[in-house]
C-alpha cells in the first residue's frame, strides 16, 4: 500500500488537500529574521507577508536537510507503507538533493520499503493541477504504476504563464540576469514567462505594460485551453494584487465560459521569487509552450 504525498510548493489549498486526503510537506520560508512553513494557506497572513515585501523585506527560501526528510518518512516506511511523492520541479531546488540522501539512510532501515518521485517539472498551481489529478485517479482505485503512467504523458500538457509586476524578484532569486532586469525595468517590459518541459523558467512573450499583460494571460488560456483541458480548472493566481486576477478571469469566462476557473493567491515561498504583482494563469493544452527564441 502507497501513501500519496505532495509539497506545499504545489499550493493547492489546505481544504482541497484534505478533501482529497493528500498528505504534504511544508517547505519552509523566512522573512526579517524569522522562519516559517507554508501551510498552503490554512494560518498563513498573507497580508502581513506581502506588506512587508513590499516595504522593502527580502524573503528567502530554504531547502530541507536530510534529517527533515528522515522525519517525514519515517512514519510511513514505519508503517509498512510505500510513499508516491509527487514533486514540484528538481530543477528550481537543491533540495532534492538532499532528499536523495535521506533516502538512501532510510533504505538501510528499511530495505523493503520505496519511495517513488515523479518531477511534475512544474511549480505551484502547474504541480498542483497534476497532484490534484494523481488523488482523483488513486480515489478511484488506480495503481501506482497507473498514475504514473497517466503523468508521464499529462505533464506534457500542462500550461503555466504568469508576469511578474518587478522584474528585480526574479534578478534577486537567480531567475534571471541583472542586466535582463534592468533594462526589462527601464524598457516597461512585462514578460510572460512560462515553466518549460524540463522545469526551467522561459520568456515566451514580450509585453510593455501592466493591460497588455493581463490581456495576453487571457488570450493564453482563451486559445490554448484544449478539449481536455475544459475537464479540469483553470487556476488564476494573483500575489497580492486580487483586483487584476479578477478582471483577468472575467476575461477568461466571458470567451470560454464553460472554462472550470478558481482563484488563488499565491503562497509566499513561490511570492518570495516572483514578489507582489505577480499573476499567473494554470490550466491544461495540448502541450507545454514553447519559449521565445532570441
Amino acid at each position: 500500500m502507497s501513501v500519496l504525498l505532495c509539497d506545499s510548493n504545489c499550493e493547492l489549498w489546505h481544504s482541497r488537500l484534505k478533501e482529497l486526503g493528500i498528505d504534504y510537506i511544508s517547505m519552509p520560508y523566512s522573512y526579517n529574521g524569522e522562519e516559517y512553513c507554508y501551510d498552503c494557506g490554512e494560518n498563513t497572513d498573507f497580508g502581513k507577508f506581502y506588506s512587508v515585501v513590499r516595504g522593502g523585506a527580502v524573503p528567502k527560501t530554504m531547502a530541507l536537510n536530510p534529517e527533515n526528510y528522515k522525519e517525514i518518512l519515517n512514519p510511513y516506511f514505519a508503517a509498512g507503507q510505500d510513499v508516491l511523492y509527487i514533486s514540484f520541479s528538481k530543477a528550481m531546488s537543491g533540495t532534492f538533493s538532499q532528499l536523495d540522501k535521506a533516502l538512501e539512510e532510510l533504505k538501510k532501515q528499511f530495505p523493503e520499503r520505496k519511495c517513488t518521485v515523479f518531477n511534475t517539472n512544474s511549480i505551484s498551481l502547474g504541480a498542483g493541477i497534476q497532484v490534484e489529478a494523481a488523488a482523483e485517479m488513486k480515489k478511484n482505485g488506480a495503481s501506482d504504476e497507473e498514475i504514473l503512467n497517466f503523468l508521464k504523458d499529462f505533464t506534457n500538457k500542462v500550461a503555466v504563464y504568469f508576469v511578474v509586476d518587478d522584474l528585480m524578484h526574479l534578478k534577486r532569486g537567480g531567475r534571471l540576469s541583472g542586466a535582463a532586469a534592468v533594462a526589462g525595468t527601464v524598457l516597461g517590459l512585462k514578460p510572460v514567462i512560462t515553466v518549460n518541459a524540463s522545469g526551467g523558467l522561459s520568456v515566451c512573450e514580450k509585453i510593455v505594460g501592466r493591460k497588455k499583460a493581463i490581456k495576453a494571460l487571457a488570450e493564453k488560456v482563451i486559445n490554448e485551453l484544449s478539449k481536455e483541458g475544459e475537464n479540469y480548472k483553470v487556476y488564476i493566481v494573483d500575489a497580492d494584487c486580487g483586483a487584476d486576477g479578477d478582471l483577468l478571469a472575467e476575461k477568461i469566462k466571458a470567451a470560454r465560459p464553460f472554462a472550470k476557473t478558481e482563484r488563488q493567491i499565491v503562497g509566499p515561498v513561490i511570492g518570495a521569487h516572483c514578489g507582489p504583482g505577480t499573476l499567473g494563469v494554470i490550466f491544461i493544452a495540448d502541450k507545454r509552450p514553447v519559449a521565445l527564441e532570441g
